[in-house]
């Protein structure tokens, strides 16, 4: 427990200077719904990755998109996607969840 302890504070310490290096713009969101939870890193528009997750840890078709930007069909419970592209009009990042061929989740959106 104490290793466990140790190791935490060493990685709060050494994300600290990270955090204080970051741009007043840039911004990590998050938003959830009922099954899946999506996240994203960007700078204004600039979307550096998308993370789609299942909340139960269960596989599905993931997905992820926002303006031109459609990501490819993975088959899992988490996926990461290296964007790296910004679209200056649009306001959202969306993700989606499909399961034996049905929707199960769509449209949960963070604000970019």
């Amino acid at each position: 427990m104490t290793n466990l302890k140790g190791l935490a504070s060493l990685l709060a310490a050494c994300a600290l200077p990270l955090l204080a290096a970051t741009p007043a713009n840039a911004g990590v969101d998050s938003h959830c719904g009922n099954y899946i939870c999506v996240m994203t890193a960007h700078h204004n528009r600039f979307v550096q990755d998308i993370t789609v997750t299942t909340k139960d840890g269960l596989p599905g078709t993931l997905r992820a998109y926002w303006g031109n930007y459609h990501s490819p069909r993975v088959n899992a419970a988490s996926h990461r996607w290296q964007v790296g592209y910004e679209q200056a009009q649009s306001k959202l990042v969306c993700a989606g969840l499909e399961r034996d061929g049905r929707s199960i989740e769509d449209g949960i959106c963070v604000t970019v």
